[in-house]
């Protein structure tokens, strides 16, 4: 008989004193701030950016550029494989949710789940199985099945209890364009979203989220210079109001600004054809200290955590799991 999974949901505030869990992933873009010796400047000044942006986007009834501020929840999901002993659920992905306060009329807004994406098992996937398949081989590829698992827990998640009783909206997780892809604006424009860019073929993250039941679309933002990858259900232009988009877009602008300043604090802005390159030497640096390659290492000693602990101990619940596993 195949495993019931069941997820818990466990939030926590970001704000200039948060500190990470002994459960959170080091290699995640939020906890990685909240380390050294700078780590509450480079939260104060984090969700400062990030409250600009807002304003800067929302400008509308909105003279002084302060009516509105954001508040951050970092979203942990723990998953439990039906009749497993252990008191410990095995973490299995983070996302943050937007919340948005109108200093105007004291309205707390809820925002929109996803922004960020963390995942133990993405972790897996790209820094152990990926790198595997292609040591010693020409060229690059995926091996068969490549995000499958990975996929069908997310599908599994969005569609749960769990998640239904804590959030109104399916999520929207928003990332960084590819370095690999060439993306050519359209004459479509959005008043929040911005210009609307495509692309000739998916990337390898495409791909991937494609199979966590997400669809892409790319979209430069007013008054950034490189568009966003926004993964999506649904109708990402319909379904979400656009202060909801706004708090997406300010919260995910600011990070990449601080993690790929090459590409999103470049000094001049996304031209018709763009292919990004984080060769670029054309930018600022913002104010806040993070550490990239210490992050790419980290995501490898992770990979082989998530491994260890949870791919090969449950291998073969995961793989009945999977097989059996519809919609």
């Amino acid at each position: 008989m195949n495993k019931e999974f069941t997820f818990a949901i466990n939030s926590i505030c970001f704000d200039e004193d948060y500190q990470p869990s002994e459960n959170t992933r080091i290699t995640t873009n939020f906890a990685n701030l909240a380390r050294g010796e700078s780590r509450q400047e480079n939260l104060r000044n984090t969700l400062t950016m990030i409250d600009n942006r807002f304003n800067s986007l929302a400008y509308w009834d909105n003279p002084e550029g302060n009516r509105y501020a954001v508040t951050l929840e970092i979203i942990s999901v723990e998953m439990k494989i039906e009749g497993e002993d252990g008191a410990n659920a095995l973490p299995l992905i983070e996302i943050l949710k937007t919340n948005i306060l109108d200093r105007k009329t004291g309205e707390h807004i809820e925002g929109i789940a996803g922004n960020n994406f963390s995942s133990y098992v993405r972790d897996y996937d790209f820094s152990v199985v990926l790198l595997e398949h292609n040591k010693d081989r020409p060229g690059f590829s995926t091996p068969d099945g490549f995000g499958d698992l990975h996929g069908k827990l997310f599908k599994c998640f969005v569609n749960s209890s769990a998640y239904r009783d804590n959030f109104a909206k399916p999520p929207v997780i928003c990332l960084s364009v590819s370095s690999s892809k060439t993306y050519r604006q359209t004459a479509n424009r959005h008043p929040v979203l911005g210009v609307e860019y495509r692309q000739d073929e998916y990337s390898l993250t495409d791909e991937y989220f494609e199979k966590m039941g997400l669809k892409v679309r790319y979209f430069m933002p007013p008054n950034s210079v490189a568009p966003l990858a926004f993964y999506f259900t649904g109708d990402l232009l319909a379904d979400y109001t656009d202060l909801e988009l706004i708090g997406t877009i300010s919260t995910m602008d600011t990070f990449q600004k601080i993690y790929r300043p090459e590409i999103y604090n470049a000094n001049s802005p996304a031209g018709k054809s763009y292919q990004p390159s984080l060769k670029h030497q054309d930018f600022s640096l913002t104010r806040i200290v993070y550490d990239r390659e210490e992050r790419s290492r980290l995501a490898v000693e992770q990979g082989r955590f998530v491994e260890d602990q949870f791919i090969k101990p449950y291998q073969a619940i995961l793989e009945q799991w999977s097989a059996d596993y519809a919609l």
